[in-house]
């Protein structure tokens, strides 16, 4: 699995768990057959009240509908850049991307993180950590009982690894 985790370091900025490649494309689609129609609906409306450089609807409606024809593109193209990282069974027992794992360190405070990619993040979820982070790229090939060292801007901090579980998919 080393030979994976160097893949996994090198394509890092493009990973994603299947999780939240579903959350995106989720958002995706609530955006472009949502919201969009709506908003488009309510600019057409304030358009034909006259008008338009005094109508507060229409400036605001307008900006809202550049907002989202912003962020559907951007989806659109991130999504086909991103390889999607499920699970396999050689995983276990070391961490690697999509790792859910345990750490604790001397003063007996414990930790609960998920690594995951760094699109996954925007949902500020308070568990998760980018593969990026320096915690995330101490822990990568560790297990169980590793003492980890992690440099933080307050220098450096020791955890140790309690537990590593992964989220397995329906198929599998």
């Amino acid at each position: 699995m080393e030979c994976c985790n160097s893949v996994f370091l090198s394509m890092k900025s493009n990973l994603i768990t299947r999780t939240g490649h579903d959350l995106l494309v989720a958002e995706l689609k609530k955006l472009w057959h949502d919201e969009r129609p709506e908003i488009t609906k309510k600019v057409n409306w304030a358009a034909s009240l006259g008008d338009r450089s005094e109508n507060a609807d229409y400036q605001y409606n307008k900006q809202l509908l550049r907002k989202i024809d912003r962020r559907v593109r951007y989806l659109g193209k991130r999504l086909e850049e991103l390889k999607i990282v499920d699970y396999v069974p050689e995983q276990e027992g070391k961490v690697y991307f999509g790792a859910w794992v345990e750490i604790e360190n001397d003063a007996g405070e414990k930790k609960t993180l998920r690594i995951v990619g760094v699109d996954e993040i925007y949902d500020h979820h308070p568990q998760h950590i980018s593969i990026e982070s320096p915690m995330a790229r101490a822990l990568l090939s560790k297990q169980v009982d590793d003492e980890v060292e992690v440099i933080t801007p307050l220098g450096k901090k020791l955890w140790y690894i309690n537990s590593i579980r992964y989220e397995k998919s329906q198929n599998q």
